[in-house]
């Protein structure tokens, strides 16, 4: 996530039904999530704006998208509503965000097309029942990596195997922006069963190293990047040799 702004929600998040900004469609509700600078980059576009339109330009009806990392549902409702795949199945771990993704999704009908787990999905084994979450006062500082030993609150989050989940959805196109943790998950994780992939780089969280690893990953199991779409930091791929 690009957006750097702080919300102000000390208190706790408050969600409403008043319509606070449009992108692209999808109306996103009111929230102590959102700040003017925010609702300003939601109603044209510019919030999440590589990653929507590299995820516009590679998924299609019939497609099925597993998304890591909900955020505020801006970017699964928008996929859900423009690129109309048979399913986005979304996964937040901020418990947090989960009121404000739902009444999002409840305002746009999208309740039968966009399914929303409040788990931390991991790959590898010896999987953890649950994971540490460390939230802080803006949700784009909230992260299972606590880098530097930075001042949080932190709250155990439910796991949810990846294998299990690839074979109950039988994803096709994978959305990922997770803060700093799709290095590990990358490392461990099967990324045969997708034809495309949008995915956001944090290497504020692993340093550049980091960032190469990862793109060094997607490149040896067969993604390309398309440049049209993608920048240093987010990448929208496809896979040669995956179905049309």
């Amino acid at each position: 996530m690009s957006d750097t702004e702080v919300a102000p929600h000390d208190a706790g998040p408050v969600v409403t039904q008043e319509v606070a900004a449009t992108c692209l469609g999808v109306k996103v509700p009111q929230s102590s999530f959102l700040t003017e600078t925010r609702i300003n980059r939601i109603n044209a576009a510019r919030y999440e704006g590589q990653e929507i339109a590299g995820a516009l330009h590679v998924v299609r009806e019939d497609d099925r998208v597993l998304e890591v990392g909900a955020g505020l549902g801006v970017v699964g409702a928008v996929i859900a509503t423009n690129a109309k795949p048979e399913k986005v199945l979304s996964f937040e771990a901020n418990p947090e965000l989960v009121p404000v993704i739902r009444a999002l999704h409840q305002m746009n009908d999208l309740g039968d097309r966009v399914e929303l787990r409040n788990q931390v999905l991991f790959a590898g084994t010896d999987r953890p029942e649950s994971m540490e979450f460390h939230l802080r006062n803006s949700f784009l500082g909230s992260s299972l990596l606590n880098a530097g030993g930075r001042p949080s609150r932190v709250v155990k989050i439910p796991t949810a195997d990846m294998g299990e989940v690839v074979a109950e959805l039988q994803p096709t196109v994978l959305v990922m922006d997770i803060e700093g943790g799709e290095l590990a998950l990358l490392e461990a994780m099967d990324l045969s069963p997708f034809r495309a992939i949008v995915i956001e780089f944090h290497p504020e969280a692993y340093e550049v190293k980091g960032m190469r690893r990862c793109k060094t990953i997607l490149r040896e199991a067969g993604f390309q990047k398309l440049d049209e779409v993608s920048s240093r930091t987010v990448w929208t791929c496809t896979r040669e040799g995956a179905a049309p």
